[in-house]
């Protein structure tokens, strides 16, 4: 039901990424943003109502991660492709400022959310309400420039798949690209499946815990992401960022190992924190070569692709979760979707040109 409950977000995040990313190039990211956190603040105003209301039930909870999935599809890729619009020529520097940011206001949400069995699920669905609409005022208030493509004769249906068409061609003929796409699916099967579904039935199973222990855990995740990008910040630009990311992923995946050995919770936080430093790493590595690499006209497009990889990856990974747990147990299920992602990274070093990436000669 856990693995159930994340396909329900993830699927639509699939089906609709690569959409969301055209549009964003043809009608403007900001007014799909918009759109996006107006939907995405109606998903948890619509679960208040219903627990208000004592319907709760497992449907109405994939009804909410439905709406959320649909409201991400058409948020990420536009919200990503603005970024260089403001980036003033230093992508990485905004990269990993977005990303901390990003990160450390999770790690608040988190927080809010260990609260939930005290404070009850009313109090935490509101405030996620007021902030994803407060989201939608700021893109609203936002300025910046957008030239539509010259294609006012076609449907637009017609121009979203010209568009789409035209965003894979490009991503397939980038080998830097197509190989960040590669290890983004496998992080998506491997690290997204492992994290909304075998780490919550681990703390459930093997630590007898409750909200609270799983929001501690997703702190320390969090809290690992954001310690990495603020050294990041402190730090010059990374050169070579293909070797970094591939290196931080296989650094990950040894420390989310050691979390599978059941050496007790709080090594098993220490592990995560670890964890996430390394992934906050690869995210930042991963998003910059996206956006230096694409096409000026085509940011939104390839940022789309980019989460297309992720995010339309991640369902097959919490499926495949899933079933790992159900037959092998969550330790097992951790330790087996390591040794993937360390043998995808070993294969997309030797087999691609990401290991050799260098800024300086883009």
């Amino acid at each position: 039901m856990v693995a159930l409950a994340q396909m329900g977000f993830l699927i639509p995040a699939t089906l609709l990424m690569l959409i969301g990313g055209s549009l964003a190039d043809q009608l403007g990211g900001r007014k799909v943003a918009i759109i996006g956190h107006v939907m995405a603040s109606m998903a948890p105003l619509f679960l208040s109502v219903v627990v208000y209301l004592g319907h709760l039930t497992f449907g109405m909870v994939l009804v909410f991660a439905i709406i959320m999935g649909c409201a991400q599809a058409l948020v990420t890729p536009a919200r990503d492709g603005l970024l260089a619009l403001v980036a003033e020529g230093q992508i990485q520097q905004r990269v990993v400022q977005v990303s901390m940011i990003q990160f450390g206001i999770q790690m608040l949400g988190f927080f809010a959310a260990s609260f939930a069995d005290q404070l009850g699920i009313l109090y935490i669905l509101g405030l996620q309400f007021v902030l994803l609409f407060f989201g939608a005022i700021t893109f609203i208030k936002l300025k910046v420039p957008h030239t539509a493509p010259d294609r006012l004769g076609n449907s637009m249906f017609k121009q979203v798949a010209i568009s789409m068409a035209e965003g894979f061609r490009t991503v397939v003929a980038s080998p830097s690209m197509r190989a960040v796409v590669i290890q983004n699916c496998a992080m998506g099967v491997f690290f997204m499946g492992s994290y909304m579904v075998t780490v919550p039935i681990m703390i459930r199973e093997v630590f007898a815990g409750s909200s609270a222990e799983l929001s501690w855990v997703n702190i320390a995740n969090s809290l690992g992401l954001v310690t990495m990008t603020f050294l990041l910040m402190r730090m010059s630009d990374i050169q070579r960022q293909g070797r970094a990311l591939l290196v931080a992923q296989g650094f990950g995946a040894i420390c989310l190992f050691t979390a599978g050995l059941n050496l007790g919770f709080h090594a098993f936080i220490f592990s995560i924190f670890c964890w996430g430093m390394f992934g906050g790493i690869a995210m930042t590595m991963s998003r910059t070569i996206m956006q230096q690499q694409a096409p000026i006209d085509q940011r939104a497009r390839m940022m789309g692709f980019y989460s297309f990889s992720f995010m339309g990856s991640g369902p097959i990974g919490a499926l495949l979760s899933g079933i790992m747990v159900e037959y092998f147990g969550p330790q097992t299920a951790i330790i087996i979707s390591c040794a993937g992602m360390l043998c995808v990274v070993l294969i997309v070093s030797s087999r691609s040109s990401l290991w050799h990436l260098d800024v300086r000669e883009l």
